[in-house]
């Protein structure tokens, strides 16, 4: 397992009060890291996300002007490199299979 990958585990471990008492002080000092607090805070917005509450309902007037809106935008274009990228890779899978 990667070290990077060890950390958050213990760090999500210490926020969920799940953490070993040997691994308190790696993960303590993991904290002091960006990368650690980083996934210190990502950490509690997920929990924060998980215990919220339903949303409030949103009005029917709301909702309609809102669909109303949606529907006026027009569709997402596609790229245009994603047709060549994609026959690309259609090639090379074909050649590859025929040989």
């Amino acid at each position: 397992m990667d070290t990077n990958r060890k950390l958050r585990e213990q760090i999500s471990a210490l926020k969920d009060g799940a953490l070993l008492d040997a691994d308190l002080e790696l993960a303590l000092a993991a904290l002091q890291g960006s990368d650690g607090h980083q996934a210190w805070d990502l950490y509690h917005l997920i929990g924060d996300t998980l215990r919220e509450t339903a949303a409030p309902a949103l009005s029917p007037e709301f909702r309609a002007r809102l669909a109303e809106r949606l529907a006026s935008e027009p569709p997402p274009l596609r790229r245009a490199g994603v047709a060549a990228e994609s026959t690309g890779l259609a090639a090379v899978l074909a050649k590859t299979a025929s040989s």
